[in-house]
């Protein structure tokens, strides 16, 4: 028998024990021991949860979006008054704090709030005479199944920001979460089945690469939307679309944070300190490369910077006093601490290391200190490539005009920020810069849930962003139906295109 706790699918509006007789290991970041054991499901039980969402999305669609909307409400009233038991669960899957897991569901829970609003947002167009005697409108459909293919370091915002809205227009929607944390997604299934959300409408299926190409490969799973890796992202988007999918698919990122001279560097420290470290590093929006313009601009903020560095505390992830917790897993600490001594061995001078942090008590635990690198170049890998953990690249600048290269000659374009009190040179590089999201001394420029989320260049393929009124389009289709009603008289028109004259 064993002591750990089983994560089982969620499929039909309750618990489905995985039938493949394969299981992924949950483990416990604070302490490097196994806490659960995960369904891995096989491309049969991948089938079976499609021909149930399939069978219960039309009466689905059927609701009115008011009513539909009523489930989004009551979900976001079961979030709140759930918010630090799923804070608590998440924190001890993923390792982030318990306040930065709330932040984590509270993101996704105003994508809810948008999705609560579906009745306006699915408004088709009406035009009233067209040609003679004809009207012509558009509706806004639903697709039918959709699919969401999320990763470990958000396991419940980007979820909801995926299904909140693809539900509420209308689908059914099979979630496919990390299998490093699954927690926390079966756990918002049960919450929308308690909000009245109908049995087969969302289910959570669990699994590695057999079940992403299960997904990918199924004719009735009509759009898949990912966040993840850029080479998952590729493989993903190329996948999908070569299977006649809709995809959106959200890669990794390298956000650079510009600061000009005159700057309020106080701010900066604090700004990129939380940036940099928060989540320990593993957020796709997450600041690692600082860009000083001016060995003098460098100088001040390393002078303010390394103090502020030095006072941070990791720990265990339930310990209210810690600002950062663990990263995820041994081998994420393996990756990260190898690329610590890559930025060693390319030349770049490593202020502050580490590596070889020990949390007393939890000296198995995936814990990194905080680590500080400057004179990094743009030739160097550890730039190029995205670290994901708690580590700041200096990399200085002479002038703006190269600063702002850095992000816009990057092969990512997820986010970028500029920190100054010039308002002229921050309009004009949120203009020009080749990024997709931009913030003007906004450390982690994620946009309010009724914009979208998205990133340019290997951060971002296909065409449609995340949530916002990107959301809607990319989870519905459109149908435009012209008619005209017959007035007694007969013609002869139906071999001649209409041209409404």
């Amino acid at each position: 028998m064993s002591a750990h706790r089983d994560i089982h699918h969620f499929i039909n509006g309750k618990a489905a024990p995985g039938g493949s007789n394969r299981f992924g290991d949950v483990y416990d970041p604070n302490t490097g021991e196994i806490q659960a054991k995960v369904a891995l499901a096989s491309v049969k039980e991948m089938d079976e949860a499609v021909a149930i969402a399939k069978a219960a999305q039309p009466a689905w669609a059927a609701v009115n979006p008011q009513r539909r909307a009523r489930v989004m409400f009551k979900f976001k009233q079961l979030l709140e008054e759930n918010m630090e038991e799923l804070a608590v669960l998440l924190s001890t899957e993923h390792g982030k704090v318990v306040a930065d897991a709330k932040g984590d569901i509270q993101r996704g829970l105003e994508v809810i709030e948008f999705a609560c609003g579906v009745p306006h947002l699915m408004k088709g167009e009406y035009t009233e005479g067209a040609g003679p005697g004809i009207d012509v409108y558009s509706m806004r459909q639903a697709l039918g199944v959709v699919a969401g293919i999320t990763p470990f370091n958000f396991p419940a915002m980007i979820p909801m920001w995926m299904f909140g809205v693809a539900i509420a227009c209308g689908n059914a929607f099979i979630l496919k979460p990390s299998e490093k944390d699954p927690s926390v997604p079966v756990r918002l299934a049960e919450l929308m089945t308690e909000a009245g959300l109908p049995d087969g409408i969302l289910n959570v299926v669990h699994g590695d690469k057999e079940a992403v190409d299960a997904i990918l490969d199924h004719p009735d799973i009509k759009a898949v939307s990912f966040v993840g890796s850029s080479d998952i992202a590729q493989y993903v988007y190329s996948r999908g679309t070569a299977n006649a999918k809709r995809v959106q698919a959200m890669g990794g990122a390298k956000n650079h944070g510009i600061i000009l001279p005159d700057a309020d560097l106080d701010q900066v420290v604090q700004d990129l300190v939380g940036s940099a470290y928060g989540s320990a590093g593993e957020r796709c929006m997450a600041l690692p490369v600082a860009v000083p313009v001016g060995d003098d601009t460098a100088d001040r903020l390393l002078e303010k910077l390394i103090p502020e560095i030095e006072k941070l505390t990791p720990g265990a992830s339930t310990d209210p006093d810690a600002q950062y917790g663990p990263v995820v897993s041994q081998a994420h600490k393996d990756k990260v601490e190898g690329y610590i001594q890559m930025g060693v061995d390319e030349g770049a001078k490593l202020l502050i290391d580490g590596r070889n942090f020990k949390l007393q008590g939890h000296e198995k635990g995936y814990f990194i200190g905080p680590s500080l690198f400057d004179h990094v170049t743009a030739e160097m890998k550890t730039y190029r490539e995205e670290i994901f953990g708690p580590v700041l690249q200096i990399v200085r600048a002479k002038d703006l005009e190269e600063a702002a290269k850095l992000p816009s000659e990057h092969q990512y374009g997820n986010g970028v920020a500029i920190f100054t009190r010039n308002g002229l040179a921050a309009r004009e590089f949120a203009s020009k810069v080749n990024v997709g999201m931009v913030g003007v001394n906004v450390p982690i420029p994620v946009p309010v849930a009724y914009h979208t989320f998205g990133g340019w260049k290997r951060s971002s393929f296909g065409d449609a962003n995340q949530h916002g009124m990107e959301g809607v389009r990319f989870f519905t289709k459109i149908k435009t139906v012209t008619q005209r009603w017959p007035t007694g008289e007969v013609s002869d028109q139906a071999f001649i295109i209409p041209t409404m004259e």
